[in-house]
């Protein structure tokens, strides 16, 4: 409970057996955090096992994808104030309380890893991820005309519950850039944001994503994408993203149909 609301935590999982079991019990730790559901996103044998003995409820998503999975997980959370993070060893659980405390002026809060003093040693943050996702954020910036951006792949983020029942509809990707899809609707639907800095420290395992330099070349450029086409495309329609009752359109989802496309590529590349 945060200053009288219920606070869900949505941990997806993919690869992270040897983690998940500590993340959970570092967040519960705090205690803030009224429910925890882990999103087994076809996990590693042996994620059901970690989990089972933890605060955490583990509910199934068979569809395969990173956006899929916090759908899922959205779908499922109850509390007043929603977050997302990821059970791999990378976010601190004390930096909830950083989050929830912009969440009282905010409806949206995302994090950024991107902050220099902040990133631990033997964080994934090198060279060009740091700056590829910093001058993706600065176009989606640019782009969009919005509050400082410094971050688009981080996934720490808090949305109000009312917020996201009037975004939710607009989502498509189920694929690994949810991320500044989910930010540009937030744009669009004109939320009150922001983006703070929170720790980024070392992973416990290997990323299918980050953890490869060509995947992480090509996400860079599918976000790219996302991004114009959303700007390209709210400058066409202006009167999409207006209605908070309204459902995406036909193009909407024909252009979700070919990012996920792209993203079942991204994937394919992954496991090689």
């Amino acid at each position: 409970m945060w200053c009288g609301k219920s606070v869900s935590l949505i941990l997806p999982t993919y690869n992270e057996k040897d983690s998940i079991r500590a993340s959970v019990e570092e967040f519960h730790a705090t205690g803030i955090i009224d429910e925890i559901i882990v999103i087994n996103n076809n996990a590693a044998a042996g994620t059901s096992e970690e989990v089972e003995d933890t605060p955490a409820r583990e509910v199934f998503e068979t569809i395969q994808g990173y956006g899929a999975a916090i759908r899922c997980g959205f779908r499922e959370a109850k509390g007043d104030l929603v977050i997302v993070a990821e059970p791999d060893g990378t976010f601190r659980g004390h930096d909830i309380r950083k989050i929830l405390a912009y969440a009282e002026d905010f409806e949206v809060v995302y994090g950024s890893r991107t902050v220099k003093e902040l990133i631990w040693e033997g964080a994934n943050m090198g060279l060009f991820l740091k700056w590829g996702n910093y001058a993706v954020a600065k176009l989606m910036e640019l782009l969009f005309n919005t509050t400082s951006l410094t971050d688009v792949g981080c996934t720490m983020r808090c949305v109000r519950r009312e917020t996201l029942r009037e975004i939710e509809p607009f989502f498509t990707v189920n694929g690994s850039f949810f991320g500044p899809e989910m930010m540009v609707i937030s744009i669009l639907k004109e939320k009150s944001m922001i983006q703070i800095p929170v720790n980024y420290t070392k992973r416990i395992g290997s990323s299918s994503v980050t953890g490869s330099l060509p995947v992480s070349i090509q996400l860079g450029l599918q976000m790219i994408g996302l991004i114009i086409r959303y700007r390209i495309r709210s400058w066409n329609n202006p009167q999409l993203f207006e209605s908070p009752a309204s459902l995406p359109t036909h193009d909407l989802l024909i252009e979700a149909d070919e990012l996920e496309k792209e993203d079942d590529n991204t994937a394919t590349i992954s496991r090689l």
